[in-house]
């Protein structure tokens, strides 16, 4: 019996085109999207509030702002799966339940081990929420129109992230204490929430087989021992711990693997199908996709730091710093559908050749002014290539294979950003102790050009492949 043989038949799509249902139906999912992406950004500003506020020690803090990164990396294929299994609807709508409930429940903590549960629990609403996004708009959106919701879906990914910094400072230059910066979001949590039960399309789910049990809980086990000491290594000066650590979810990953072939000839469904990967682009846009969020992730990050660090600039300020950049990449994401499909295959690896050098030219351009906006923007262009990337990756991925892949795509893009933090990020603090962040900006910059580079030639086997 073919593994294709346990899948339900895919449910047909909806078309975009006809009704305003499916116009608010991406509104919706794209603005809880848009939540979760802020909530990994949104607290960095007010760690030192909340240290003041409730006493929390150093491996607190660390855990406040990492801890909902970790469980989300760790769950998100776990999260694909319940969709799929559940229906992406009730999915998506119980992780925006359990994600507001949670974000309340931050606003409202106590004390710093109150507030880390919270942070934790967060992160798997989140998890549950976010895989469904893509598998959404993979099911319900066809053609132009699917290159538009990605595009749109890339802008919201990119303006998260810088929106989350600049929307921090704003909130605490309110004078309202941390807890703003998650009560705020309750409110729209819950009107997201009505709205969604009213648009969101009805589906059955119908995955059979299981959650595959052994495979979550050596994939879990896989992600969790390699993200957790990259998310607090740095902070807690790289132990040997770590490494160890890191050394062990190779050899857990390769556990996953065996468990998967064999959970497979049992007749069983694996958690990640094999068909997914078979898929034409999809093992090379899976490398793309870990590299390119790789220099992003690790762009913002150290970007945040020089601006407030030898420029002083406030939170707020270092926030639209960044906006050119952010406005670059999503306008690159939306116009991309509207080019012929051959340019639109040459514009990926041409992205890559854009933001190389433009690294290179933040570096030297490291004393702010118009120049690193400049900079920053042509990043933020060559960069935008990555929603093309998504698409191609997932262009011949079957509709019954839809959750499958989009749990593995931004799973790799999430791993893809803690790697590209943790690897440069280290790099830059650790230039910037002996003379400042200026110092530092040339040797990251070149870090994140040959990121950049090697991105490009991933995306040259997307691009010719048959």
């Amino acid at each position: 019996m073919t593994q294709s043989a346990h899948l339900a038949p895919p449910i047909p799509a909806v078309q975009p085109e006809k009704g305003k249902a499916s116009g608010l139906l991406l509104a919706i999912i794209l603005v809880g999207q848009f939540l979760a992406i802020l909530n990994v950004n949104i607290v960095n500003v007010a760690t030192p509030t909340i240290e003041a506020d409730l006493h929390s020690s150093g491996a607190g803090l660390q855990m406040i702002v990492a801890g909902y990164t970790i469980v989300y990396a760790v769950l998100l294929i776990t999260g694909a799966r319940l969709g799929d299994l559940l229906g992406y609807r009730k999915a998506f709508l119980a992780g925006l339940a359990f994600f507001t409930i949670t974000t309340l429940a931050a606003g409202l903590a106590p004390t710093t081990g109150t507030l880390v549960a919270a942070r934790l629990a967060q992160g798997a609403g989140a998890a549950l929420m976010m895989p469904q996004v893509m598998t959404l708009i993979q099911r319900n959106y066809q053609g132009a129109a699917r290159g538009r919701a990605l595009g749109l879906w890339s802008a919201v990914v990119s303006g998260g992230i810088v929106v989350g910094q600049a929307l921090g400072g704003i909130l605490l230059g309110l004078g309202a204490g941390w807890r703003i910066v998650f009560l705020v979001l309750v409110p729209i949590g819950a009107l997201l929430l009505i709205a969604g039960l009213r648009v969101l399309p009805a589906d059955h789910g119908g995955g059979q087989g299981g959650l595959d049990p052994w495979g979550l809980v050596s994939l879990s086990a896989a992600v969790l021992l390699f993200v957790v000491p990259l998310v607090l290594g740095r902070d807690l000066g790289w132990p040997l711990w770590g490494w160890a650590s890191m050394a062990l979810s190779a050899v857990v990953f390769v556990a996953f693997v065996r468990v998967e072939r064999w959970v497979t000839g049992r007749g069983g469904r694996p958690l990640v199908n094999a068909g997914v990967l078979r898929a034409p682009g999809m093992r090379p846009g899976l490398a793309v996709l870990l590299l390119g969020p790789a220099t992003w992730g690790a762009f913002l990050f150290t970007s945040a730091l020089h601006l407030q660090g030898d420029l002083r600039l406030s939170p707020l300020a270092s926030g639209m710093m960044l906006v050119p950049c952010a406005l670059a990449f999503a306008l690159v994401g939306l116009c991309w559908p509207l080019l012929p499909p051959g340019l639109q295959r040459s514009l990926v690896p041409f992205g890559y050749v854009v933001a190389a050098p433009a690294y290179l030219g933040l570096g030297l351009a490291s004393g702010g002014g118009v120049l690193y906006a400049v900079m920053s923007a042509l990043i933020g262009a060559g960069l935008g290539v990555q929603v093309a990337v998504t698409n191609m990756a997932t262009q011949q991925v079957d509709d019954v294979y839809a959750a499958d892949a989009s749990g593995a795509l931004l799973t790799v893009m999430q791993l893809g950003q803690v790697i590209g933090v943790s690897t440069v990020g280290t790099l830059f603090i650790s230039l910037s102790q002996g003379g400042g962040t200026g110092s530092a900006s040339m040797a990251t910059a070149v870090a994140l050009a040959a990121l950049a580079v090697l991105a490009g030639v991933s995306s040259i086997f997307l691009v010719r492949r048959r």
